[in-house]
């Protein structure tokens, strides 16, 4: 499959909306539009460490990954997290996902950023199988403590 991953553009709202909606449904969440908005507000303000890949198949779009880099209490330099990875289910299992996340590790290289880490649902085999094809898991439990309901 041909296809080209680069950064997010204003103009690609639409495709990364409807992606975003996929991956909500996935993860049966439903968002208030604030909420998206403001992640696509930072997505595309060039200040804002948030940043988006959409990988393409011609115009249409096939997935996201957004990640974001970050200084480190245990590297000198920055560490990239990885926040949301989705396909579209019509294009999984065509290397949709490894091409994103390659894509992240060769940013990471030229920016000389230490590591690139994600988490993902203990019982998301499919996604674990391509994880575990890239690197092992560190073994780290994830905790999350909501601070704010907003």
């Amino acid at each position: 499959m041909t296809r080209t991953i680069r950064f997010a553009q204003a103009g690609d709202e639409a495709a990364f909306r409807r992606l975003w909606a996929g991956f909500l449904a996935y993860y049966r969440q439903d968002l208030p539009e604030a909420t998206t908005a403001a992640t696509w507000a930072r997505i595309i303000d060039p200040q804002h460490r948030m940043a988006c890949r959409l990988a393409f198949a011609g115009e249409r779009a096939l997935g996201f990954a957004i990640h974001h880099h970050h200084c480190s209490s245990w590297v000198p330099g920055d560490d990239v997290y990885l926040e949301d990875l989705f396909v579209d289910p019509a294009a999984r299992g065509q290397g949709v996902g490894r091409a994103l996340i390659e894509d992240l590790i060769a940013i990471g290289q030229q920016n000389g950023w230490h590591r690139l880490y994600w988490n993902t649902n203990h019982d998301n085999l499919a996604a674990r199988r391509l994880y575990d094809s890239i690197c092992k898991d560190d073994g780290h439990i994830r905790y999350r403590l909501t601070l704010s309901s907003v």
